[in-house]
């Protein structure tokens, strides 16, 4: 019996970042079905009462070598923001937009904004380099902005958001295997087995 794995992300996460990267190859070798959920880390803060690690200069500067270590553990590129923190509503947007219209180009739209954001600290509060990241991975920006605009999208959006802070989400990432939460990409040794 196939099991499925629920994927709530958001890309001003590092910690969402790395799971990105590691969750693929987790899906491949289980055999599970992949349900991304994008959804607004900031709605779910307002939520829940919770905030980043990052307001907290000693537990950021500690959170983030730890995250550093996974990289590294993970052999994936891992840098600090100097822009951070970075609005990810237009980006989420896109996301929730693409998973909508064209869900086979999510990944890649996630590989270029993870990328840019958490590899080469690019600035994606400044929608001139959001459009230049875009446009290198292969991306028409106006068609994005077009589709992030869009009513359906920002609903749904909204929707997912909501529906994570009943579930009982407070961070990114957040999985779900059934109705067992799972929060942290340093928590993926727990879903593999629930998983299993």
């Amino acid at each position: 019996m196939s099991k499925t794995l629920e994927f709530y992300f958001d890309f001003g996460s590092p910690a969402a970042c790395l799971a990105w990267t590691q969750v693929p190859a987790l899906v491949r070798e289980t055999g599970a079905t992949l349900q991304m959920r994008p959804f607004l880390l900031g709605g779910v803060f307002q939520g829940t009462g919770n905030q980043s690690p990052m307001a907290v200069p000693a537990k950021g500067a500690y959170v983030m070598k730890d995250l550093q270590r996974f990289a590294r553990r993970y052999g994936v590129p891992l840098q600090s923001n100097p822009h951070f923190p970075i609005n990810t509503l237009l980006l989420m947007r896109g996301a929730v937009g693409l998973q909508l219209r064209e869900p086979d180009r999510l990944v890649p739209y996630g590989d270029a904004v993870y990328r840019a954001i958490w590899a080469e600290a690019r600035n994606l509060n400044d929608p001139g380099e959001v459009g230049a990241v875009l446009a290198a991975a292969g991306f028409d920006p106006q068609a994005l902005l077009a589709l992030a605009a869009e009513p359906e999208v920002k609903e749904r959006l909204k929707a997912v958001t909501q529906e994570a802070v009943a579930r009982g989400v407070f961070g990114a990432p957040t999985f779900f295997v059934g109705d067992e939460m799972f929060w942290g990409q340093d928590r993926l040794d727990f879903v593999r087995e629930a998983l299993a």
